[in-house]
């Protein structure tokens, strides 16, 4: 691909947030952020997903669609194998891990509709990445999620401290906060080169 893992993992956290720059995984980041703790075990479970949704979805296309010439399923193929996958580290947590089971448990159903995991399983076949960096790339997209996530979900608990008006709390204010939050991150832009 030509550009450095360095410029790949700051890019992915910072320049093209999935959340912020790309708009990717709204409903989430609308939805968990509400406290921290609830975002951290968001961004975990996100994390987790997208390492192993970008594999399976990597292998998939590299060694089945693209040698039958079938890369025209990648978007219905992904959708399946990521819900697939999402039901699987669901049911194995459940029967191997109770306790982190119980900790991710709330969260996994709500990564199958996160078009974010999608999204990062088609732009890493659309950028023509290797193995190593799509893994890297999944990687960093999710901890820029988690990291968009955590502040935004720390702001919002500040925000039920303060005096909102009537008709800004909840959704308007919420969405209003995004909005300068997105500006902030969008001052990164121009320290690596967009991947």
């Amino acid at each position: 691909m030509g550009i450095s893992i360095f410029a790949l993992v700051i890019g992915a956290i910072f320049v093209n947030n999935v959340v912020l720059a790309q708009f990717l995984g709204i409903c989430p980041f609308l939805g968990v952020s509400k406290d921290v703790k609830s975002s951290l075990g968001m961004g975990g479970a996100v994390l987790f997903v997208m390492l192993l949704a970008t594999l399976a979805t990597f292998l998939i296309n590299e060694y089945v669609l693209v040698p039958l010439n079938l890369e025209y399923l990648q978007t219905i193929a992904y959708i399946l194998v990521i819900a697939g996958l999402v039901q699987m580290v669901e049911i194995v947590l459940k029967k191997i891990a109770p306790a982190l089971y119980q900790t991710l448990g709330v969260f996994l159903p709500l990564i199958t509709t996160n078009c974010a995991v999608l999204g990062v399983a088609l732009l890493v076949v659309q950028k023509g990445m290797n193995l190593l960096e799509s893994m890297i790339y999944a990687g960093s997209i999710a901890i820029g999620f988690t990291l968009a996530l955590v502040i935004f979900a720390g702001i919002r608990e500040q925000m039920e401290l303060t005096g909102v008006p009537k008709g800004m709390k909840g959704i308007p204010i919420a969405l209003i906060t995004a909005g300068i939050l997105a500006m902030a991150f969008m001052g990164f832009n121009g320290l690596v080169p967009t991947v």
